[in-house]
């Protein structure tokens, strides 16, 4: 258990509960204009990326293999492909909000939303978390 006051400060679940509080607020919206199946898909979607980001916001990565390389060249390396994740991630959210407040259809956004969730669960779930 880590006990310094940094770690337990409430700034590292601002992120994860604003975009959770987004999807409520979608959810919502979506849910007032009548269209129940696309705010439970926007809801599910914003959740599960609040929780990914929650997830997410002190793991330490390794690389499974050398492939990325050793020391400093493979956190690099590391790091830009996590980083290449998540900022394709937000796009996908992104792209499905803007899609559902639009009334237009959100099932390709949300297989795609699908397959990069059950993805990185499985790559957490193989690669394990590190010390």
């Amino acid at each position: 258990m880590w006990l310094a006051p940094e770690r337990r400060s409430a700034r590292r679940w601002a992120v994860p509960v604003l975009v959770l509080g987004a999807g409520l607020v979608v959810g919502g919206v979506l849910l007032a204009d009548g269209r129940r199946g696309t705010a439970l898909v926007a809801l599910a979607v914003l959740a599960g990326y609040a929780a990914h980001l929650a997830y997410r916001r002190d793991e330490q990565g390794l690389a499974i293999s050398e492939a990325f390389g050793r020391g400093h060249r493979g956190r690099t390396h590391l790091k830009a492909a996590a980083m290449t994740g998540d900022v394709l991630s937000a796009g996908l959210v992104a792209a499905l909000v803007v899609q559902a407040l639009r009334g237009a259809d959100v099932a390709p956004y949300a297989w795609l939303a699908l397959l990069a969730g059950v993805t990185y669960l499985l790559s957490a779930l193989t690669g394990g978390r590190a010390p």
